[in-house]
């Protein structure tokens, strides 16, 4: 039987059929709700600019103008600072520790939404949503360590995706909270947010791999018995533990991994260049525009249906699509899945292309309002099945085990970087070619993307990772299940 596990944890675990199912302790879920608090703030502060910005331009509710070309950067900062979050994220999760890490990020949320709620110019509120980035890199790297060093393989499956349910969470709760509060109001609602996170985070343990890495044997133990539960035997999960670390570091011993020189060897830059492909369709496909960008989009468009009631109808959609991506995702492949994904989603962006063209031309469009709020919501779910979370999936899949850390955060931080120039250029090009142009250039990008999907993209189900690395680098040594195990770094 094959458990499959939400695209970012990027673990793909084999078990027998006849394997037992494990108990899911109380301890787990607690350790998996804790961290999934942190995600919340992720969601919320990714699509705070989508109702705050049209309550930023209104005069009535601010003591400076915000100018096209700042609600652009006010947008942008975030994943931008995010980029650096992630590369220091890294460093800080084997330094200080997993959980230590995750519950530090709270501090910048807070600071960061203080800030902008008390802000009396631009600069203020630049500062702080750059914060909110940077604590935005730092937990998408943090968080699925995390989770993948904690939960066992057989529940993993469902407490894995929680992440991904509560970053939709707090999408959807800006959005709402966003429809009856201005942008100040909202920012306070933000600083709330990490309290109860940071009360839950000091009742949970760091990880018991971290501990080994550590050479701290008596904390790794008690860490691990806390997560399986009191009576649980964990002397043969402890002792597999220690046996994998060790192997590592002989490893790192005789052969370096992650070098320069092994990411440009021929079998491992192709399935490098496969995962930054998928990256770079799947923020090019205008996604983080649309999310930071849905109530001005609505608002522009004309539509008949309210836009703060149309974005919270779309942040449901977003959270209930990904239940469904997790429930058909092995069934169908993830070759299906990108294809059902591309063609909706360019379908959509060329249809609400259309609607902005016939607008600027002087056709009415009345009798079509709805097109926007049914595009956008074919859109979005098209992008959770299968651009959204495959790509992330695919890159703990297809990259090779001796430079998989490395490669991962080369994609994960070039994830980051196309999705600070989708939101910092998004006005900027609706101006230049108007709202169709710039869909009917997504639709295009999409295009593009499904056509690499059916030349580039290998089909990865029910293969192990052994038989993935082996088509790309030929004969591989076979490693313990345990070893897949390892968690690779990623963006939200």
């Amino acid at each position: 039987m094959k458990l499959l596990l939400r695209a970012d944890t990027h673990v793909n675990i084999e078990i027998p059929e006849s394997a037992p199912v494990a108990k899911c302790t109380f301890t787990q879920v607690l350790a998996a709700l804790s961290v999934s608090l942190g995600s919340m703030q992720i969601g919320f502060a990714s699509s705070y600019t989508s109702p705050a910005l049209v309550s930023m331009r209104d005069n009535s509710t601010t003591d400076f103008e915000v100018t096209k070309h700042m609600s652009m950067w006010i947008g942008s900062i975030m994943p931008l600072s995010a980029l650096f979050g992630g590369i220091a994220g890294g460093p800080l999760i084997e330094y200080i520790g997993r959980r230590n890490t995750i519950t530090a990020t709270a501090f910048p949320f807070i600071g960061a939404w203080i800030l902008i709620s008390m802000a009396q110019n631009v600069s203020m509120v630049l500062v702080g949503r750059a914060l909110c980035g940077f604590g935005v890199g730092v937990g998408s790297l943090a968080l699925p360590v995390y989770l993948g060093e904690t939960i066992q393989p057989e529940v993993r499956g469902t407490l894995g995706l929680m992440p991904t349910a509560f970053g939709n969470t707090g999408i959807l709760l800006c959005f709402m909270a966003g429809m009856y509060m201005n942008w100040r109001n909202l920012a306070l609602i933000g600083a709330t947010m990490p309290i109860p996170f940071l009360i839950l985070m000091f009742m949970i343990p760091e990880t018991p791999r971290w501990y080994i890495s550590k050479g701290k044997a008596k904390m790794s133990r008690k860490s691990l018995q806390w997560l399986r539960g009191k009576n649980a035997d964990i002397t043969e999960e402890l002792s597999m533990i220690e046996k994998v670390h060790q192997e590592y570091l002989e490893t790192e011993r005789t052969s370096p991994q992650g070098t320069f020189s092994e990411l440009l060897k021929r079998n491992n830059l192709k399935p490098l260049l496969i995962s930054l492909g998928m990256m770079l369709f799947q923020q090019m496909s205008g996604i983080n525009a649309v999310i930071f960008y849905t109530v001005q989009i609505f608002k522009d468009a004309g539509s008949t249906i309210d836009e703060n009631l149309s974005t919270i109808i779309i942040g449901i959609v977003n959270f209930i699509s990904t239940f469904v991506a997790a429930a058909v995702i092995d069934r169908l492949g993830r070759k299906m899945l990108m294809y059902i994904s591309a063609v909706s989603m360019a379908v959509t962006l060329f249809a609400l292309g259309g609607f902005f063209y016939a607008k600027s031309s002087g056709v009415d469009v009345t009798n079509i309002g709805w097109l926007p709020l049914v595009s956008l919501i074919v859109y979005v779910v098209g992008f959770s099945l299968g651009l959204g979370p495959i790509p992330w999936l695919m890159m703990g899949e297809i990259l090779p085990a001796k430079i998989r850390g490395s490669a991962a955060s080369i994609a994960t931080g070039f994830n980051w970087m196309c999705t600070f120039i989708v939101t910092k250029t998004f006005e900027d090009v609706i101006e230049l070619i108007g709202a169709h142009g710039t869909f009917w250039l997504f639709g295009v990008i999409v295009a593009v993307g499904f056509v690499f999907v059916i030349i580039c993209v290998p089909e990865t189900r029910g293969r192990s990772l052994e038989e993935i690395e082996k088509r790309f680098t030929g004969k591989t040594r076979r490693m313990s299940s345990v070893a897949n195990l390892k968690p690779m770094p990623m963006s939200c």
